[in-house]
């Protein structure tokens, strides 16, 4: 079996999706309209929280495909303001958040427990507050969502292997720059942080024997598996790796931007960006990779 990336087709769910006369399909789904339909037509529950569930018209899969959206379009009308991670939820809000995680992955688990025949994936959107307003995909709804998908395992094996040249399969160089130069740090930075309910790992222990994915990029194993999710310590440690993570992207483009600049303002961990990150040459000369090339060709 040949590992890599695969090119599937989804048909149209046979589901309701109205997009008003006049309005352009790129248009309604960067819109406002686009939630009053996932609402009306296609939502599955809704709480105080202006938590959505919501199933998929245009989805990944046909066999389970929902989200969960942070639907403050309501009541924060400036896209900017709204929430995009989950650091900047109100903490009831995030409580609720992770329940309704922790129900969903559950019961995906409960009804697909073979991973001989389905791949189960949950994934959290995060989208940066530097994506421009204009891209395609969401940004002028701009909020939290999380993605709940099954695929069956045949189809995926039975289906064409994906253009490796494919832009949608490239970063722009970020993975190999860190594969070449970060990995190792951005463990030891985490590793800090004292988890011990997620472990790193590494491997093929951390990758899908048939796509490959995530490509050596950073992966976690659950200690206690599914049930750790009813535990609020594993909720702590997901946030703690999401903050880490936030605080060595920003010191690392902080050191891009300024050579030898310091730790972040408000960083979550300052004493393990400075004992950890501001003293490690892989990490620094990365950052300088980066920096000349900026310098050099700006494009």
């Amino acid at each position: 079996m040949t590992t890599g990336p695969r090119e599937i087709d989804v048909p149209f769910r046979p589901i309701p999706l109205d997009v008003p006369e006049g309005m352009k399909p790129n248009e309604f789904f960067n819109s406002p309209e686009n939630l009053k339909d996932l609402t009306e037509n296609n939502g599955l529950l809704t709480n105080d929280e202006d938590l959505l569930l919501y199933r998929k018209a245009l989805g990944h899969s046909n066999e389970f495909d929902c989200s969960i959206i942070y639907n403050t379009s309501q009541s924060v009308l400036n896209p900017l303001g709204r929430a995009v991670r989950r650091t900047q939820l109100p903490s009831n809000v995030r409580k609720v958040w992770n329940r309704m995680n922790q129900i969903i992955i559950g019961f995906m688990l409960e009804h697909y427990p073979d991973p001989k025949k389905h791949l189960v994936l949950a994934g959290e959107a995060s989208l940066d507050a530097t994506w421009p307003i204009t891209s395609t995909g969401v940004p002028s709804i701009r909020m939290l969502h999380n993605h709940f998908i099954v695929f069956d395992k045949k189809e995926l094996q039975n289906s064409k292997l994906a253009d490796t040249e494919n832009p949608n399969l490239t970063d722009g160089g970020q993975h190999s720059l860190f594969a070449a130069y970060m990995q190792d740090v951005y463990v030891e930075f985490l590793s800090t942080l004292d988890l011990k309910t997620l472990k790193p790992i590494t491997g093929e222990a951390s990758s899908l024997s048939l796509t490959g994915y995530p490509q050596g990029l950073p992966s976690w194993e659950v200690i206690g598996g599914i049930d750790s999710l009813k535990n609020i310590d594993f909720w702590q440690e997901y946030d703690k790796i999401l903050k880490g993570f936030l605080d060595f992207y920003r010191t690392f483009f902080a050191q891009v931007s300024s050579r030898n600049s310091g730790v972040p303002k408000n960083a979550y961990f300052p004493k393990q960006i400075e004992k950890t990150l501001l003293f490690n040459n892989c990490f620094l000369s990365a950052a300088k990779k980066v920096r000349d090339k900026c310098i050099n060709d700006a494009k």
